[in-house]
């Protein structure tokens, strides 16, 4: 049994080294990714806009059409004009 419980530990131990070490190298790409966005914003650009742009792009095309209708449905029901909210989503999806 003893055999067991050694070879647990140390199996345990690994698995959370692995994982410790792996979060370190996710800290450090957050903040090389903090760095960019405010290259980015020093250099005039938005950054919420592109943090936005860069979620549209991370969709597929099926899951952007969808989100867009529900989009649109919601300000139906709201009676708000839904075309403007749709479009400036067109325009940032034909962009990218």
């Amino acid at each position: 049994m003893e055999t067991k419980t050694a070879f647990a530990q140390g199996q345990l131990k690994s698995l959370v080294e692995r994982i410790e070490r792996l979060e370190e190298e996710k800290k450090a790409i957050a903040d090389d990714i903090k760095e960019v966005y405010a290259e980015a914003k020093a250099n005039g650009f938005d950054s919420r806009i592109m943090r936005k742009v860069i979620t549209i792009r991370k969709k597929d095309h099926a899951e952007r059409e969808e989100e867009e209708a529900l989009i649109s449905l919601y300000l139906d029901a709201l009676g708000r004009a839904p075309d403007t909210a749709s479009n400036v989503t067109e325009v940032v999806v034909e962009a990218v």
